[in-house]
């Protein structure tokens, strides 16, 4: 059996791992001149920077992407991060996350305590946001606040614009696996050992190389045209996202396309610093409910010196973009740091952006569609189709691990 996988990104290669270890042929065909996507790393003065997500895998060592990583024999050692987060609250000091509880009051902790546990079972069945949600229920401006905080971090989203019932599922699985956890070597370190496990079983990963169209024969994909060729397979995965995908097939199913134009991308802001001293001084995130736009914060060198020269530290603040006046948001984003870290010298490395055609996720966690898609034996990985309660990259792996079951 054949399996062509359009792009290395992180889905992409995760879904060549696992096909190539159970016995499948697989070819891989990425459009750029590196693999990895938006989770790899990128060298700039001597700092390891990444070319999207944070060097963090959120939920550490126990979670998802580190089960599947392990399934496939991918050698990747994840740091557990120290203490898991922290809180900046109103006063400026730092708070474990575990304590948010204590900025508000009595009554309401006991409330929080019986809503949530009643939340393990009992999701919300409609489409209330989890600014609405929690608003329903507590009316708190610092829990709406710290909302809108860690789903920026995690979705790239406002509370306003992800439903309750996907932040509940992400916040059980943040308590089931005990995350997060730094890898070591960064973000490529992950999508280099994949590579490696592909090779190493037999696959083929061709660079530079642009999927011009999706052969499809009686509603059933046949193989791929690209570099001037055909190329057959009995699969083909996407890892570009569905509405890419479609277009590589001219796909003409109204119904689908109409319930893909609802899977709006979600967009943000990286800021990557360097210091000679340690800003943060742990490796856990840092989220900041009272910051004009930043949401969190990571030390990845706490964890990991080697992704900086000696004696530096790097730090990378993520933000979601909440308008589309970018260089507003980035000055947003410079003048927090400024705040968060007054009196304190440090140097502004990168400034990276995630929209159009290169976004944080294809599919706003909570409009993801799934793997399928009108054609047999075509299925879409990677951040436009992320599992149930997955966070970016979890997410990922939870969607490549629902595509596997379906094929294998």
């Amino acid at each position: 059996m054949k399996a062509v996988i359009i792009g290395a990104g992180l889905g992409g290669l995760l879904s060549g791992a696992k096909l190539s270890k159970a016995g499948y042929e697989v070819e891989i065909f990425e459009r750029l001149p590196f693999t990895g996507g938006r989770f790899t790393n990128l060298e700039h003065k001597g700092f390891q920077l990444s070319t999207g997500a944070l060097h963090m895998i959120p939920h550490g060592a126990r979670g998802p992407l580190a089960s599947l990583l392990c399934d496939v024999g991918a050698g990747v050692t994840i740091i557990p991060s120290e203490p898991m987060s922290v809180i900046r609250n109103m006063a400026g000091e730092d708070i474990d996350f575990h304590d948010f509880r204590k900025e508000i009051s009595l009554t309401k902790r006991v409330k929080l305590g019986t809503v949530l546990a009643y939340s393990l079972k009992f999701k919300p069945k409609d489409d209330i946001s989890f600014r609405d949600w929690v608003m329903k229920y507590f009316e708190d401006e610092f829990l709406l606040r710290l909302a809108d905080s860690f789903c920026g971090w995690s979705l790239s989203l406002r509370a306003a614009d992800v439903p309750a019932r996907e932040v509940l599922e992400i916040i059980d699985n943040m308590y089931r696996y005990k995350g997060p956890g730094i890898p070591l070597g960064g973000c490529g370190a992950v999508t280099d050992a994949l590579c490696d496990v592909i090779r190493s079983n037999g696959g083929n990963i061709h660079t530079s190389s642009s999927v011009e169209r999706i052969l499809v024969d009686n509603g059933r994909v046949s193989g791929i045209f690209v570099d001037g060729k055909e190329v057959s397979a009995d699969i083909v995965i996407s890892n570009i996202g569905h509405m890419e995908t479609t277009k590589l097939y001219k796909c003409s199913d109204e119904d689908y396309l109409a319930k893909l134009g609802k899977a709006k991308p979600s967009r943000g802001i990286k800021i990557c610093i360097a210091s000679d001293e340690a800003l943060l001084g742990h490796s856990g995130a840092l989220f900041t409910p009272y910051a004009q736009r930043i949401n969190g914060i990571n030390e990845v060198t706490n964890a990991d010196p080697s992704l900086a020269p000696a004696g530096k530290h790097l730090i990378m603040s993520h933000q979601t973009t909440l308008s589309d006046n970018l260089e507003q948001e980035i000055a947003l984003g410079l003048d927090d740091l400024k705040t968060l870290f007054p009196g304190k010298e440090y140097e502004v490395l990168m400034v990276q952006s995630y929209s159009g055609g290169w976004p944080v996720n294809r599919a706003s966690s909570g409009s993801d569609t799934g793997n399928r898609t009108p054609v047999g034996n075509l299925y879409v990985v990677g951040d436009g189709a992320k599992g149930k309660g997955g966070i970016e990259v979890e997410g990922v792996a939870l969607g490549v691990m629902n595509a596997m079951r379906e094929i294998l």
